[in-house]
């Protein structure tokens, strides 16, 4: 194997863990807060080492450009997102999950 194959197997095989991190996040946690966190680092975390496998198979070129530039707006608006839907959840008086005693999850 080249080392550029190297790099995208071991891109992939990062995107593809975070990824799993995220999903088990969305479903194992409890309220919206957490599972926001969950999903706006892991997945952001897989998408972008996922995009940058994509660059580096295609090599230099005008597609490693577009893939670059994807990899930019996802790694900007993911968060962002996360946090307007938590922001929209705080402002409508979602509360927290604390865990007390004697309470299940939601």
């Amino acid at each position: 194997m080249t080392p550029r194959e190297i790099a995208v197997v071991v891109l992939i095989a990062g995107g593809v863990f975070f990824a799993v991190v995220a999903a088990v996040g969305l479903i194992r946690l409890p309220d919206v807060y957490a599972r926001a966190h969950s999903t706006s680092k892991s997945e952001t975390l897989g998408a972008v080492l996922t995009l940058g496998a994509v660059a580096a198979s295609y090599g230099i070129g005008f597609n490693t450009l577009k893939v670059v530039l994807l990899l930019l707006f996802m790694f900007l608006t993911n968060p962002t997102a996360a946090h307007a839907i938590t922001r929209a959840a705080h402002e409508l008086g979602i509360e927290p999950w604390t865990g007390e005693e004697g309470e299940d999850e939601p």
